[in-house]
């Protein structure tokens, strides 16, 4: 058997094999949002900002959703400090494309679409930029499974994942870590063609509600040295929510 002619019945296997690995990597994470899916949602986040020198800053900010996993909206509202409170974004998700956002100043009085070039800048002084703040649809991604590997001494399942042709996304490669005991991302890191930019860590995890979920949230920013720590308080999943405070009419709402 010549070279070639073992290449060709190699290739078939190999296909194969890339096929099965994308189709589990799938399935990985369907089952994770399953497990995490929820109708509503709403919580008290307190925001610590530690630059690259060290310096601390302090927001707060309450957060609400309806809708779950590409079809959802979200406002993410600014309660502290003095010279923030009132800020807030509205975060529409769609399942075939990218979110329609829009922040609110109450200090000068408007609202403003966030333009799509935009996306990528940073979310009001933290380290997570407008896009990390969207709830994305797995139709939008092609998932690879890339090996196994633990975060904070749990065994994880790691998952490439790549936007579609024609998605528009500042990331071009997000390497997701699952852990296996709970379906829960433990880890996120978001490249820019071949450099890690920022990385995404999952801790305190707790039931609420028979939903595993992470009460702290830390976002480093690799190319500034900067983090963001956010710790989540009084979540609440499936309570009621109106369609109708998630317009940008509402955004206006002095809350």
């Amino acid at each position: 058997m010549n070279s070639r002619t073992a290449l060709a019945l190699l290739t078939p296997v190999s296909c194969l094999l890339t096929s099965l690995q994308a189709q589990d990597a799938r399935q990985l994470i369907e089952e994770s949002q399953r497990r995490g899916r929820s109708n509503s949602q709403r919580y008290e986040g307190s925001i610590e900002v530690v630059g690259a020198n060290s310096k601390v800053s302090k927001k707060s900010w309450s957060f609400e959703r309806i809708g779950a996993y590409g079809d959802s909206k979200a406002i993410i509202r600014f309660t502290a400090p003095a010279e923030v409170k009132g800020v807030a974004l509205l975060v529409s998700n769609h399942p075939d494309r990218a979110s329609d956002q829009w922040m609110w100043t109450p200090s000068i009085g408007r609202d403003r679409r966030i333009a799509l070039q935009d996306r990528s800048t940073r979310f009001f002084g933290t380290d997570f930029s407008f896009e990390d703040l969207e709830e994305r649809d797995v139709n939008q991604f092609d998932f690879k499974l890339a090996g196994e590997e633990p975060i904070d001494g749990v065994s994880c399942w790691r998952i490439e994942a790549r936007p579609r042709q024609g998605k528009s996304s500042q990331y071009t490669l997000t390497r997701i870590w699952i852990r296996k005991d709970n379906y829960v991302r433990a880890q996120y890191e978001s490249y820019i063609k071949d450099q890690v930019v920022r990385r995404l860590r999952h801790s305190d995890i707790k039931n609420v509600q028979g939903i595993w979920t992470p009460l702290t949230l830390e976002m480093t920013d690799l190319r500034r040295k900067s983090r963001t720590i956010l710790r989540t308080d009084k979540l609440i999943y499936n309570m009621p929510m109106k369609e109708d405070d998630f317009t940008v009419q509402a955004l206006r709402r002095e809350q």
